[in-house]
């Protein structure tokens, strides 16, 4: 407050030419695919992210935000930790997201208002929350990975909000797009929210999608991946100039997830590329596969996972990987036929295999590549 900053930066030792695109921190990628990358992010891409999400986020001056997402995920670091030091919030922390009722008991002590999370760390509030501890909370964001459905209905249900759908990746400081809530008015009315889809980008961000082949860009309600423009958008991996240069060109970053965008705008995420099986010449998502089976136990709880594993004769065929008791696998088999899905999206009975927990990363996000790991290891062939 009393000193000149340049002085103050002198006496702090800061180099003589600063500049808004010097490298402020990297953060590491999860590795939930493979092998984690050091992303390297500028003051720029973090600013202008926190700025931009505040332009369209709903929150007042000083609401308290309860931070449980740890500082080492990009959406914890610049969500829970930047937009609270840059903008007129208040905060509250919690080091552990997985401990929901110590989360719930600060929610209620310091009415707290505006909560980021994660599909599965939402799960922990279900079964171990009362209705009267979260009461308080307004907001409630999810990023990392899918909000499955029966997550959100069963949180509005219980706690009276209903979660927004949020997306983001850590090559982009993370915030993409985002839902938010209607916005009416005298004479107008803007739809915010889209139930399944990840929101519109927010300001300053440009989207669009290309065919995964030819790169030709597509119309909207065509599925591609998703290419990302904008400041938000990292330096680089650290140390790995040609995987930089293989997700970076001509600015736009390619995310790697396969999407759609309606014509309102709206931004449907279908799957990660590496998601996909390609079976019988037929792309087959897991998520797809994931949500129909966990659909049909009737629990909340993250049961089972898909994975994809090398076939003789189609190419690939699925695995599946769950946590089910005996009676809710017995009924989950005699249910398969109510899928909904296409025979060849369909696991055979012999595909399942049980294990003691589904493998989570520290961010909640499920660990792809544990899974895949696992599936391999398990699956005897046909």
């Amino acid at each position: 407050f009393f000193m000149p900053v340049r002085r103050l930066e002198r006496e702090l030792g800061a180099p003589a030419n600063r500049s808004c695109d010097d490298l402020a921190t990297i953060i590491f990628s999860s590795g939930s695919e493979g092998e984690p990358k050091g992303i390297m992010l500028t003051h720029f891409n973090i600013i202008s992210n926190v700025d931009a999400g505040i332009q369209v986020f709903p929150h007042r001056k000083w609401d308290t935000l309860v931070g449980i997402l740890p500082f080492f995920h990009s959406f914890g670091y610049t969500a829970t930790l930047w937009a609270v030091l840059t903008q007129k919030l208040s905060a509250v922390y919690h080091p552990n997201p997985l401990e929901a009722k110590q989360i719930g008991d600060l929610i209620h002590q310091y009415k707290g208002k505006i909560l980021f999370s994660t599909s599965t760390f939402l799960q922990n509030f279900i079964r171990r929350c009362s209705a009267k501890q979260l009461s308080s909370l307004e907001t409630i964001v999810t990023g990392a990975e899918k909000l499955a459905p029966r997550v959100r209905d069963a949180f509005k249900e219980k706690f009276g909000v209903e979660p927004l759908e949020g997306y983001g990746t850590t090559e982009c400081a993370p915030i993409v797009s985002l839902n938010i809530p209607d916005f009416r008015a005298p004479g107008f009315y803007q739809k915010g929210t889209k139930r399944g889809s990840i929101g519109h980008p927010i300001p300053g961000v440009s989207v669009r999608i290309v065919d995964p082949d030819t790169r030709e860009v597509l119309q909207n309600g065509y599925a591609g991946i998703l290419m990302v423009k904008g400041p938000n958008v990292m330096k680089g991996y650290l140390n790995q100039p040609e995987k930089t240069q293989s997700v970076l060109q001509d600015g736009w970053y390619e995310t790697g997830d396969i999407a759609t965008i309606d014509e309102d705008g709206f931004i449907t995420i279908t799957d990660r590329l590496a998601r996909f099986s390609k079976i019988a010449g037929e792309m087959v998502s897991h998520t797809v596969v994931e949500e129909a089976l966990q659909k049909l136990t009737g629990n909340p709880d993250r049961k089972l996972a898909v994975a994809g594993v090398p076939d003789a004769t189609k190419g690939e065929r699925l695995i599946v990987i769950h946590t089910l008791g005996d009676e809710e696998f017995d009924e989950l088999m005699g249910k398969l036929d109510d899928t909904g899905l296409p025979n060849l999206w369909v696991p055979k009975q012999k595909a399942f295999y049980k294990i003691d927990e589904i493998p989570v990363l520290g961010t909640g996000k499920m660990d792809l590549k544990a899974v895949k790991n696992l599936a391999r290891q398990l699956d005897i062939g046909e």
